[in-house]
C-alpha cells in the first residue's frame, strides 16, 4: 500500500475498466438466454428480426468486454511497474547507504538479484494481481448474484458454496511452497553472484587456466538452482488442481440442478443454458486465482527477501552537524587520537594510532602492505568508525558532522579510478550541474588533458563508456580534476601514481604540485600514501605504520637527518624496495 497509494489515478482508471469489463461479461448470458428462448418459441419472422438484434447486442458486448480488458491490462501493468520501480529505487538507495561492512560481506551479484530480480518478480505478480485475483473474486460474486436473481436461488446458493469452499482451500494452501520458493530465490542469488564475480575476473581465470574449475562450479550451482526450482514447482500445482477439481464438481451439480428444474418446468431451456454459461464462466476466475496464488509463492519469497534487506540498517549514522572552525576550502587541522580499529574482533588492524597535522601540512604515510595505511584513510571518510579513540577536524570529532559535511571537506585520489558510463563532463564533476563548462575545461587544460579533450568528438559531451579510450595516466589526471573541481581543504592521495609510466608520471607530478599548492598559494592539508621518494619528499611530516601501530612519526627533515631513524633507513634502502 505504501507504493500503491501515490498511484491513485491509475488505480481509479483500473477499477473503472475492470468493473465495466465484469459488467459486460455478466450481460452476455442473459442475452444468450433471450436468444435461445426466442429461437425456440417465437414466430419465424418476428423471431428472426429479434434474433438478429440479440446477436448484434451479444457481439457488441463481447467486443466491448475485450476492449475494456485491454484497458484494464494496460493500467494494471502501468500500476505494477510504476509502484515497483519506486520500490527498486528505494532499495538501491538503501543499499548504497549501507555500511562498507555489508558490501564487504555481500557479493554484488546477490545485491543486484535482490534489488532487481526480486522486485521484478513482484512486478510480474502485481501486474496480474488486481485483474486475476481481485477481478476474479468480483466476477465470481457477480455470477452468484445473477444466478440467484436471474436463474434460481438454489443453483446460485450451490455455486456460492462451491466458490466459498474453493476460496477456503486456496487460502489454506497459499503458503504451501513459500519456503521452497525462498530457497529457489537464494539459489538464484548465489548463481548470479558467481557469474558476476567470474566475469569480473575473466582475465585472471583465462590467464591462469581456471576455466575448468569455473565451469565445474557453474554446473554445481546450476544444478542447485534447477533442483530448487523443481522442488518449488512441484508444490505449487496442488493449488491449481484443488481449484479445478472443486470447479468441476460444482459445474456437475449445477448441470443436474438445471436439468431437474427444466424437467419440472420451473425454468426455460434458455435459462438452463444461461446457468451453464455462468457456471462455465466461473472456471476462468477460479483457475486464474489458483494460478495467481501459485505465483504468490514466488512473490512472497521475493517480498520476504526484500524485507530482510530493508531490515538491515547502517551503523554509521549522520551526526547532528557542525559549524566548522574553517570553511570547507580552507585547510583544516587534523588529528588521529589513540585510534583503534578492527574489521573482525579477533584481528586488530590499527592500535593506539595518534598523528597530528597542522593546517596546510602534508603527511607522508608509509608502511608495508597490510600495515593499516588505507584503513586509516577509510576511517577519515567514515566508511568505518574507530573502535576506540577519535578523529578530529579542526578539533571536532568527525562523528558529530553529517556524512555530507565531512566528505565535502575531503578529496580522494586512488590508484584505482572509478569511471562512469557517462560524459566527460559528468565524469569530471561527478554529476555536479553547478560547475560551469568553462571551469571544467580550464581545469582539464591546466592538468595537461587539453590535447586529450581536443581529440574527443563531442568535447565535454563525449560519452566515455565506462572509461574506454583513456590510458591509466589520463584516468588518473581525470581523478585529479575531480578534486580540483571539488576544491576541498583536505586531500588524501592513496598511492595515486604507483602504476604509471614515466611520461604519465611527470604529468601526475605536475598535477600534485598544483593540487597540494591549493588556491592562491594556500596549501591544502594532505595525506600521501606513497612508495616513491619524489612523492614522499613533498611531505612536511612522516608517519610510519607497522602492524597497525605508529612505528615512527615526526618532522620529515629531522627524521631524514637522523641516521638512526626508521625513515632514514628506508631512504637508504630505497622506499620501493623497503616497503615491498
Amino acid at each position: 500500500m505504501r507504493y500503491l497509494r501515490p498511484e491513485s489515478p491509475r488505480m481509479a482508471a483500473l477499477a473503472a475498466f475492470m468493473l465495466a469489463g465484469i459488467a459486460m461479461q455478466l450481460v452476455s448470458p442473459p442475452i444468450m438466454r433471450r436468444f435461445v428462448d426466442t429461437a425456440v418459441s417465437g414466430g419465424r419472422h418476428a423471431s428472426l428480426a429479434t434474433l438478429w438484434t440479440l446477436a448484434g447486442f451479444f457481439i457488441a458486448a463481447a467486443i466491448t468486454q475485450q476492449l475494456l480488458q485491454i484497458g484494464a491490462t494496460y493500467f494494471s501493468a502501468q500500476l505494477a511497474w510504476a509502484s515497483t520501480n519506486r520500490m527498486r529505487r528505494d532499495l538501491a538507495t538503501h543499499v548504497l547507504y549501507l555500511d562498507m561492512s555489508y558490501h564487504t560481506a555481500t557479493s554484488p551479484g546477490d545485491i543486484i538479484e535482490r534489488v532487481d530480480g526480486d522486485v521484478a518478480a513482484l512486478a510480474n505478480f502485481f501486474s496480474q494481481f488486481v485483474l486475476q485475483i481481485v477481478g476474479g473474486v468480483l466476477l465470481l460474486i457477480g455470477i452468484v448474484i445473477v444466478l440467484c436473481v436471474g436463474v434460481d436461488w438454489r443453483i446460485g446458493a450451490e455455486m456460492a458454496v462451491v466458490a466459498a469452499i474453493a476460496g477456503f482451500q486456496l487460502h489454506a494452501m497459499r503458503n504451501v511452497s513459500r519456503a521452497a520458493w525462498e530457497r529457489n530465490r537464494d539459489a538464484f542469488s548465489a548463481f548470479s553472484a558467481f557469474l558476476e564475480e567470474r566475469l569480473a575476473g575473466l582475465e585472471d581465470v583465462r590467464a591462469n587456466g581456471g576455466g575448468q574449475h569455473v565451469m565445474r562450479r557453474f554446473a554445481e550451482l546450476n544444478k542447485e538452482l534447477a533442483v530448487s526450482n523443481i522442488d518449488a514447482s512441484r508444490r505449487g500445482p496442488w493449488i491449481f488442481l484443488v481449484a479445478v477439481g472443486l470447479f468441476q464438481f460444482g459445474f456437475a451439480i449445477a448441470l443436474a440442478l438445471g436439468a431437474w428444474l427444466y424437467l419440472r418446468h420451473a425454468i426455460s431451456i434458455g435459462t438452463v443454458l444461461m446457468a451453464m454459461q455462468l457456471a462455465g464462466m466461473m472456471q476462468g476466475p477460479v483457475m486464474n486465482i489458483g494460478g495467481q496464488l501459485q505465483q504468490f509463492q514466488t512473490a512472497s519469497a521475493s517480498l520476504s527477501r526484500i524485507r530482510g534487506l530493508l531490515s538491515i540498517g547502517p551503523d554509521l549514522l549522520d551526526g547532528p552537524g557542525l559549524e566548522w572552525e574553517s570553511a570547507k576550502t580552507i585547510a583544516p587541522k587534523l588529528a588521529f587520537e589513540r585510534v583503534d580499529f578492527a574489521y573482525r574482533a579477533d584481528a586488530p588492524v590499527l592500535r593506539d594510532v595518534s598523528i597530528e597535522l597542522k593546517p596546510g601540512e602534508i603527511l607522508g604515510l608509509l608502511g608495508r602492505t597490510g600495515s593499516g595505511k588505507t584503513t586509516l584513510t577509510r576511517l577519515l571518510f567514515r566508511l568505518y568508525d574507530p573502535a576506540a579513540g577519535r578523529i578530529a577536524l579542526d578539533g571536532e570529532d568527525i562523528r558529530e558532522a553529517t556524512l555530507a559535511e565531512l566528505r565535502g571537506r575531503i578529496g580522494l585520489v586512488t590508484q584505482e579510478v572509478q569511471l562512469f558510463d557517462a560524459t566527460v563532463r559528468d565524469n569530471a564533476t561527478l554529476f555536479d550541474a553547478s560547475i560551469s563548462d568553462e571551469r571544467v575545461i580550464e581545469v582539464l587544460e591546466d592538468l595537461g588533458l587539453g590535447p586529450w579533450l581536443a581529440r574527443q568528438p563531442q568535447g565535454l559531451a563525449t560519452v566515455l563508456a565506462a572509461g574506454a579510450g583513456l590510458s591509466a595516466g589520463e584516468a588518473q589526471l581525470l581523478a585529479f580534476a575531480r578534486v580540483f573541481l571539488k576544491d576541498p581543504g583536505l586531500v588524501v592521495l592513496d598511492e595515486a601514481s604507483s602504476r604509471l609510466d614515466p611520461a604519465s608520471d611527470l604529468l601526475i607530478e605536475r598535477a600534485l604540485d598544483k593540487l597540494l599548492g591549493g588556491r592562491a598559494g594556500e596549501r591544502r592539508t594532505a595525506i600521501i600514501i606513497a612508495h616513491k621518494l619524489s612523492t614522499v619528499g613533498r611531505a612536511d611530516r612522516i608517519a610510519i605504520l607497522d602492524h597497525g601501530r605508529v612505528l615512527e612519526t615526526g618532522d620529515r627533515a629531522a627524521l631524514e637527518a637522523d641516521p638512526h631513524s626508521a625513515f632514514a633507513r628506508l631512504l637508504r634502502a630505497g622506499v620501493e624496495e623497503a616497503l615491498a
